[in-house]
This record gives structure tokens, C-alpha cells and sequence, in this order.
């Protein structure tokens, strides 16, 4: 699908995102192994929370889409049942990694897949944990989707993790609520806490002593009723569109505030940027609120260590945010980039090079300079849901109509992203 992009005057008006992806797969697995019935408003529309929907339906849970609401009738923690084909995790790394805590101690063997790109993402990161727990995966090449998971008895382990990665946490977490004791996981920094609080939700025995999380094996889940925040990386693409368009004022409703992805408002502000945070409130444990933003200044910043990781899913449009800043954008430490849908430090240089924007790019990151000027282009998504998003944002600037090859990988995350694009650029 090809996508035509006019420059905009501005970007303005109230828009009202799809369901966190983060916190919707968490849910959607929770319910599918919690008892009774979890009914989740504001459900996420994309198709990686909608293969966690398919991956629990094939294993016994009971999947009813209505009303707006998407409700989900549990199994209990030993009620799931063999799957008669191999799961489909699609595009979602989310989806596999986490699904494999929880796959590893059923009482029979599963094998799950996705699709061309998830083939070619390693799947190290958890094997080693699930190993350690007493988990018998095979992989092909080693390292790769699909994973045939052989359910057996596990065991506690304390587990630090090497790499900072909620994706990686979550799945020893999930592993840990099917075994005897208490399961540890320790971070090298701080990562986001949904699936903490998810678990709390959904009565499970939690506990965070700072950068250390237990959880106590064998809890009785029971079904809740949840509302899913506005994904905050899915209002990136419009902070960073209405920070770098015209005279722009744009309200975000009902965004997830959760501090430990609160991150990007942090960077954004230390930039320059002017950002209102409106009416807070709390539901299933997330913080949730408005977010004003206008056109602003961007002075221009550095992404590193810990920072970066927090930060990983944005970099493809902060580096459009960076080439229209006053001092530009260095992004370090940010190795993971070359290992998600694609390498995505590649095919930010790619589009960077047809927009005739300079990209200095380095192993585990790059250098963009500041002030630099957009050039109409054909630009490619390269299958990618956060490149045709950023590129989008990139061609609003430009000084002509851009066409994007491969548009449609933005329904990944956000299947609405161009309706809604279009109707607040003026």
C-alpha cells in the first residue's frame, strides 16, 4: 500500500489513541490463565495484541469482542489445553517472548512461530532463563522462531538479567506464577512495570524491592474488569509532529502516564519542548491523563545507557525530531535498533539519505545533525510499523507531497495511524 503525505501548516485539534500494546498483551495473557471473566475496555486495535488474543483462544480461552469491550474467559492456571496447530505470533516479539514463560510449564509440548520478520528475531534471552527454570525449548538455527516449547515441571531460579528488557522480565515473571516458590527477577535498570501491576491486579503476591521483582508461585488469578490507557508510544508520532509542524496545539486524551515510561515527556521537556499534562487519574493500577502539546523549539539532546533502553521504540521518530532540532541527536548504546522488524538504524539512514537529510551512523547507534532541511522523497516503511510512522511524521515537513512505500505495516501498532494523521494536519 502506498500512502500519499502532504507538508502540513499544523497540527491541531483532540485525538483519542488505540490501547497501550504493552498493557493489552499483558492483560489478554493474565485473563487467559486467571479465572473466571476479564472484560478489558479500549482493548488495542493492532495486530500484534490481536495475535495474544488468537495465541490464547487456540490454547482454551474463551475470546468475546463487543460492545467496545473485549472480554476473555479464563482458564485458571492448569486449564489450558494443547494447541491443534502451531501458534501464530505474527509480527510480535511481545507476543512470543512473554507467551513462552507461561507455554513452558503447561503439561504439553507447543510450537510458535510468526511471520518472516519474527523468524529472524533471537530468541536467546529467554531460553536462557526458561533453561535455567527447567524448560526444554528448541529453536531453529539455535536461536531462532519457531520455538517448539516441551511444557514441563519448572522450578524458582533468581535471574538477573544480563540486558535491561521488560519482554524478557515478564517471561521469567509468567514462568514463576506455575512453580513452588518464590521467582526473582533482578534488572540492571529500570524497566517498564506493567506486568507488575498487571499481576497485582489479578491477585498475584508481588514484590519490588527496588530494582528486584518476586513473584510467589501457584496464586489464584481471578478475572478483572480493566481499561487500557492510550499507548504513549503511539502519541510519540504526534508529540514530535505537532513539536516540529507550524503553529500546532494538539490534545492527547486518556494517555497512560506510567512512570516508568514516562520517559519520553522527560526527554521531550529537557529539549525544549512545551508539554501539558491534564486531568491524572489512576484505573487497574496505570496512571492516565491528557496531554497538551504545542510547536516549540527543540534544542536537541543525547540518548544513552539507560535512557536509550527506555527509549528504544522511540528513537526512529526522535531522530526525525533531531534533524529538525537546533543542535541534532546522538543515539548510543542502542544496539537492540539492529535486531527489531528491521534494522532499523539502517532503514532510519535510508530514508534519512532519500529525504536528502545527513546521518552520521555508527554500530549501536547514530549522529544526526541539527537544523536540516526535508526534501519530498519516496520513503519506505521496509515493513516496519515504527518507521512508516516516523517517516510520516518526517514527510509533514517536507517541501513537497512524499509517497511512503508499505504503509499498511503501521496497522501493526496502530491500524487508524493515517485517518487520524490526516485529520489533525492543517
Amino acid at each position: 500500500m502506498r500512502e500519499q503525505i502532504h507538508p502540513a501548516k499544523s497540527i491541531s485539534g483532540a485525538i483519542q489513541l488505540p490501547g497501550d500494546k504493552s498493557i493489552s498483551h499483558r492483560y489478554a495473557m493474565l485473563g487467559g490463565i486467571a479465572e473466571g471473566i476479564t472484560k478489558i475496555s479500549n482493548y488495542s486495535t493492532g495486530a500484534d495484541c490481536q495475535s495474544t488474543l488468537a495465541c490464547m483462544q487456540a490454547l482454551g480461552a474463551r475470546v468475546d469482542k463487543r460492545d467496545g469491550a473485549t472480554s476473555i474467559e479464563g482458564r485458571g492456571l492448569k486449564g489450558l489445553y494443547e494447541p491443534s496447530n502451531t501458534l501464530d505470533a505474527g509480527n510480535s516479539g511481545s507476543t512470543i517472548r512473554m507467551l513462552s514463560g507461561i507455554l513452558a510449564a503447561q503439561s504439553f509440548t507447543t510450537r510458535i512461530g510468526g511471520d518472516e520478520s519474527l523468524s529472524r528475531r533471537p530468541m536467546e534471552r529467554i531460553m536462557t532463563p526458561l533453561r535455567q527454570m527447567g524448560a526444554c525449548i528448541e529453536a531453529r538455527e539455535g536461536r531462532f522462531p519457531p520455538l517448539a516449547i516441551q511444557g514441563t515441571k519448572l522450578h524458582p531460579i533468581e535471574y538477573t538479567l544480563p540486558v535491561a528488557s521488560a519482554q524478557v522480565k515478564s517471561c521469567v515473571l509468567l514462568a514463576g506464577l506455575f512453580v513452588d516458590g518464590r521467582t526473582t527477577v533482578h534488572e540492571p535498570v529500570r524497566t517498564r512495570d506493567h506486568t507488575e501491576l498487571a499481576l497485582r491486579e489479578f491477585g498475584a503476591e508481588i514484590d519490588v524491592d527496588k530494582r528486584a521483582i518476586s513473584v510467589i508461585g501457584r496464586p489464584q488469578l481471578q478475572g478483572r474488569e480493566l481499561f487500557v490507557p492510550g499507548d504513549l508510544s503511539s502519541a510519540a508520532f504526534f508529540l514530535v509532529a505537532a513539536l516540529i509542524v507550524g503553529e500546532s496545539a494538539l490534545t492527547i486524551h486518556g494517555v497512560g502516564l506510567n512512570p516508568t515510561r514516562s520517559a519520553l515527556l522527560d526527554f521531550l521537556s529537557e529539549m525544549g519542548a512545551s508539554i501539558k499534562i491534564l486531568d491524572v487519574k489512576s484505573s487497574g493500577g496505570e496512571l492516565i491523563g491528557d496531554i497538551l502539546v504545542r510547536k516549540s523549539p527543540i534544542r536537541g539532546g543525547v540518548l544513552e545507557g539507560a535512557r536509550t533502553a527506555a527509549l528504544i521504540d522511540e528513537v526512529p521518530v526522535l531522530a526525525v525530531l533531531g534533524a529538525a532540532s537546533q543542535e541534532g541527536l546522538a543515539v548510543r548504546d542502542a544496539s537492540e535498533l539492529r535486531v527489531k522488524e528491521t534494522d532499523r538504524i539502517a532503514t532510519i539512514a535510508e530514508n534519512f539519505r532519500r529525504m536528502g537529510l545527513r546521518i552520521e551512523v555508527k554500530e549501536d547507534g547514530f549522529v544526526v545533525p541539527g537544523r536540516q532541511s526535508f526534501h519530498a522523497a519516496e520513503l519506505d516503511s521496509f515493513g516496519d510499523h515504527r518507521i512508516a510512522m516516523a517517516f510520516s511524521v518526517a514527510a509533514l515537513v517536507a517541501d513537497g507531497p512524499c509517497v511512503l512505500e508499505n504503509a499498511e505495516s503501521a496497522s501493526v501498532s496502530f491500524p487508524g495511524f493515517f485517518d487520524t494523521l490526516h485529520r489533525v494536519a492543517e
